[in-house]
Formats: C-alpha cells, sequence, structure tokens
C-alpha cells in the first residue's frame, strides 16, 4: 500500500504539508514549492465541492491582496497545464484579487487519489453541503469499486457517518435543493427519508422548514404523518373491500355463476368466471354475445 494510501485516513496535513524542503522534494519525487501563472492552473473537474461562497471568497481575496496566497495549492501536471488537487478556493480568490502567479506545490496522484484528497479536504474544512459530500462518496464508490467500509477508512469517517450521507441521496430532489440551499439540516432530512411518496415528503420538508421544526419536532411530524396515511389506507381498503363485493354479487346475479373480482396496486386487477362444463361455457358466450 503506498504511503498516500496510508496517509488517506490520518488527515490532508499529513498527505500535503504547507512546505515541502528540497530534500523531501528529491525523495518523495515531487516538487518544491514554486510559482505558476495562474492562467495555466484549472480546477479539479471531480472536485466535489460545487459551491463557493460570493461574500466569503471576496473576503479571502481581500486577504491576499494584503498577504498574498499563504498556503501553496496542490497541483498535478495534465499535458500542458495543471490540475489543482487542494485549494482551488486559494486560486478562485487569488484570480479575483488579480494575482498573475501563485505559489503551488506539484504532486504526482493518479485519478482516484486526486478525488480522494479533493474529497478530504472539504470534509475537514467543512465546506462541503450534506448532498456534494453524498455525492463525492457515492462516485468514489461507484467508479473505483470500493465497499462503504473501504471508503469510510479513507476519508476517516465511521462506516455509519458514510451510509447516513448516501441515504440523503434516496431523497426528493426538491428536498435535495432545500438541504443543498440549507433550508434542512441532514437530521431533518434523515427522518423524512420514512416517506416515501416523493410529494408528501416535499411537502412536509415545507412545513418543517416554513415553521423551523426541531429535529424531533420533525420526527414526530412525520410518525404522525406515516400514522394518518395507514388509518386512511385501512379505511379505503375496507371501503373498497365492500364496493368489490357488492360488484361480484351483481357479476354472479348477471352471470349465472361465480365471479370473483381480484384488485391489485395503481386499480388494476383481473375478474375470474367461472364456469363447470363445455355447455356452461357456451352459455356464457352467448350472453356475452348478447351484450354486444
Amino acid at each position: 500500500m503506498s504511503a498516500l494510501k496510508r496517509g488517506l485516513g490520518k488527515g490532508l496535513d499529513i498527505m500535503i504539508p504547507e512546505r515541502i524542503s528540497e530534500t523531501d522534494a528529491k525523495e518523495e519525487n515531487v516538487s518544491r514549492e514554486t510559482l505558476l501563472p495562474i492562467r495555466d492552473i484549472e480546477p479539479n473537474k471531480t472536485q466535489p465541492r460545487q459551491m463557493f461562497d460570493d461574500e466569503s471568497l471576496q473576503e479571502l481575496a481581500d486577504s491576499i491582496k494584503q498577504y498574498g496566497v499563504i498556503q501553496p495549492i496542490i497541483v498535478r501536471k495534465t499535458d500542458n497545464r495543471y490540475e489543482i488537487i487542494a485549494g482551488e478556493r486559494r486560486w478562485r480568490a487569488a484570480r479575483l484579487a488579480g494575482l498573475k502567479e501563485v505559489p503551488v506545490i506539484i504532486k504526482e496522484y493518479n485519478r482516484q487519489e486526486v478525488l480522494e484528497i479533493a474529497l478530504i479536504e472539504n470534509i475537514q474544512r467543512e465546506d462541503l453541503n450534506p448532498i456534494e459530500e453524498a455525492l463525492a462518496y457515492q462516485k468514489l464508490i461507484q467508479e473505483h469499486n470500493l465497499k462503504q467500509e473501504e471508503l469510510a477508512e479513507r476519508v476517516s469517517k465511521s462506516r455509519v457517518a458514510v451510509t447516513n450521507a448516501l441515504r440523503l441521496l434516496k431523497l426528493d430532489e426538491r428536498v435535495q435543493q432545500m438541504l443543498i440551499d440549507n433550508k434542512l439540516s441532514s437530521g431533518h432530512a434523515r427522518a423524512l427519508l420514512s416517506i416515501e411518496d416523493a410529494d408528501v415528503q416535499y411537502d412536509a420538508a415545507c412545513k418543517v422548514s416554513d415553521k423551523g421544526l426541531s429535529v424531533r419536532d420533525t420526527e414526530k411530524l412525520v410518525k404522525q404523518m406515516l400514522k394518518t396515511k395507514r388509518v386512511k389506507e385501512t379505511a379505503v381498503t375496507e371501503e373498497n373491500s365492500f364496493i368489490y363485493r357488492d360488484l361480484e354479487e351483481r357479476l354472479k346475479n348477471i352471470m349465472g355463476t361465480k365471479v370473483s373480482i381480484n384488485r391489485k396496486q395503481k386499480g388494476r386487477g383481473k375478474i375470474e368466471i367461472e364456469y363447470y362444463s363445455d355447455d356452461d361455457l357456451e352459455r356464457i358466450m352467448d350472453l356475452f354475445n348478447s351484450l354486444l
């Protein structure tokens, strides 16, 4: 196992120190700190973080104007350009500040390692919203055939934390967006997962957001909604049962034989008509012909 993979579960600072000495650079086969034109650097295409707060970005840009980029950006060489591994926010702020060059450390990582490092950096700094984090986990699992236990170890999270994060992707897309917009917390969202109907789930999420309900109150709301739903379904089932028994009796009288109505989900079903001899079948067919 490489030093990187051993270090992944121990934190970003172990993998990427703030400064690399010339001796370390030779031993680790990486570049020491250098300056690169900002136009030669491009964002990581697999960056888990998709949203950058404009106000905080401007604050960082103002700081960079005064003090410069204190911590170098980590990049890797790709053809004639350099791809950011860690530090996209600093790169964006440096552009905003009008810098022409930024300090970088050039390292060699494969695609999986790049995604893992970007994910770890954002998780440690709590820069990802819950959906971005869950999508990043999903991407690592699907593209690199990882088990949840393996992924959890790589990103220094418990397996339960990874599982809970991935469950959020089962939410209705509208509810996921509310989570992205910080209108709901992960705790609220996990409580809403018990509601399978997408529209009902979204309605519940809107109630939670509008009323500013706590996670515990949300759990109570969901429990009450599910209880009400079960009561209604039971009432509808009993009512339908009476209706279908009545229809069966009426068809029996018309057909002169036993008729069964078997109802399935979504209003579908089948009607079974019994006959007891070839003559009985012919009688039923004559009855159908007379109705045409």
